[in-house]
Parts: structure tokens; C-alpha cells; sequence
């Protein structure tokens, strides 16, 4: 799954994004309320609040850490799409 704002764009892997327990954990652990859960305990993203995305790392470290096959992606789409790492 991808949502895309202005500034700010999230991939979630499919097997994760359907995970109860990690959606709970990303629900939990982002700042601005990037992440929920709908009722059948599967992650969304909720795009009004992509743009206050702080950059902190917090969803990635939830969703199992760093390494080139990340499960969560932040990208800057002001920076061509880089990725936070």
C-alpha cells in the first residue's frame, strides 16, 4: 500500500499492512497519527496527516528496523523520492 501528500509519501508492504499486531505497533508508535487500524485490525494511513510526518524513524523501527528490504518506507517526494533510512 502507498498513500502520497505533498511532501511526504508511505509504502507499507502488503503482509505487514495486514498484520494486527505490527499495524498496532505503527498505530502506537508514530507522533502525528500517520497510522490507524480499521475494524478489522489492519493498518491505513491516514493522508491528511502525511505532510506532519517529522521524520523521526519511530514506523520503521516498529515495523521490524532497517536493512534494504524495508517493510515501512518514507519517502521525500521534495527530494526525488528519497528514502528515509
Amino acid at each position: 500500500m502507498r498513500q502520497d501528500a505533498t511532501f511526504i509519501a508511505v509504502e507499507v508492504d502488503d503482509a505487514v499492512a495486514s498484520d494486527p499486531q505490527i499495524a498496532a505497533k505503527l498505530t502506537e508508535a508514530c507522533p502525528v497519527d500517520i497510522y490507524a487500524q480499521d475494524e478489522s485490525g489492519a493498518l491505513t494511513i491516514v493522508e491528511r496527516n502525511l505532510d506532519e510526518c517529522v521524520l523521526c524513524k519511530l514506523c520503521i523501527d516498529a515495523a521490524g528496523g532497517r536493512g534494504p528490504d524495508l517493510s515501512v518506507k518514507v519517502l521525500k517526494l521534495y527530494d526525488g523520492e528519497a528514502q528515509l533510512a
